[in-house]
């Protein structure tokens, strides 16, 4: 049941290392993936090679948890990646002028912003990108709980990362 009841916690989602294992070896596609290519959005000649798998879409949905795009893509991943998962569009967080800036304390650009658009409540954030310095920030800075997932980028999303999801998701549920 969700509204009033109970609020899901928040799935911020990235895409090139979590959903698109950009690292694995360029060619040897992982099985159960599809490739897509993506014209550059910075003018490059050649196109961004992108390996999805359609099963993380579902997978993704029967987790208890509103999902959020949290990717350089923003916007963008509703126009290439969710129609590929199967997903709705899909909010998405805008870094604006934080994308990329990086930080004298070694917080990831992307850690303030995302506290910012939870405003404390529950959230889990997959991507291959976190550090210790974003834990402690998170610890710091963010009263709700919160799960800071690595995923590898040569991988991408695995069943146990499911599985990970799904009990935090279980844990964190506010209630009013």
């Amino acid at each position: 049941m969700d509204g009033p009841a109970r609020r899901r916690p928040l799935l911020f989602l990235d895409v090139d290392g979590p959903l698109n294992p950009y690292a694995a070896k360029p060619e040897r596609r992982p099985e159960g993936y599809t490739t897509i290519r993506v014209p550059h959005q910075n003018g490059g000649s050649r196109p961004l090679r992108v390996w999805l798998n359609p099963a993380h879409g579902p997978a993704l949905l029967a987790l208890d948890y509103d999902l959020i795009w949290a990717t350089t893509w923003m916007n963008l991943a509703n126009r290439w990646i969710a129609p590929i998962l199967g997903l709705p569009t899909l909010p998405y967080v805008d870094f604006g002028v934080a994308l990329f800036r990086e930080r004298p304390d070694g917080v990831h650009w992307k850690s303030e912003p995302l506290l910012t658009y939870a405003a404390g409540r529950p959230f889990a954030w997959v991507d291959d990108e976190q550090s210790a310095a974003d834990h402690t920030f998170t610890t710091t800075h963010h009263p709700g709980p919160a799960l800071l997932h690595h995923v590898n980028p040569r991988i991408g999303l695995r069943d146990e990362d499911f599985r990970t999801l799904a009990d935090f998701a279980g844990r964190s549920r506010l209630r009013p």
